[in-house]
């Protein structure tokens, strides 16, 4: 069964910095492309971070310079270190993990940002 858990979520002040975690297990996590999502109430929900198997990233615009993902395939584990926090990164963060049809949603750690 493949399971992913969020960690590292809670309240910071904004300017402030929290670093998220997503464990991964059932799954060859090597061979899979990791995600963060967010989503806020009332907004869809979207991407913020991205890392593919060769550790290639990708960021959404609104964190450029202030996030940054990263992985360790030995520990079956993806970071999301999120600097310089501001009130609109308040959200739910949740890690998904991708490859080719197969996808996998962890359950979230909530993220709130107090200006």
């Amino acid at each position: 069964q493949v399971q992913l858990v969020e960690s590292g979520g809670g309240l910071v002040e904004s300017g402030g910095s929290l670093r998220l975690s997503c464990a991964a297990s059932g799954l060859t996590f090597s061979t899979h492309a990791i995600s963060w999502y967010r989503q806020a109430p009332g907004k869809e929900r979207e991407v913020v971070a991205i890392i593919s198997i060769s550790g290639r990233t990708n960021y959404a615009e609104s964190v450029k310079g202030r996030f940054t993902i990263s992985r360790d395939n030995a520990k079956n584990t993806v970071d999301l270190q999120m600097n310089s926090l501001k009130g609109e990164d308040t959200a739910v963060y949740l890690c998904f993990a991708s490859r080719w049809t197969e996808s996998y949603w962890g359950q979230g750690t909530q993220v709130t940002v107090s200006s």
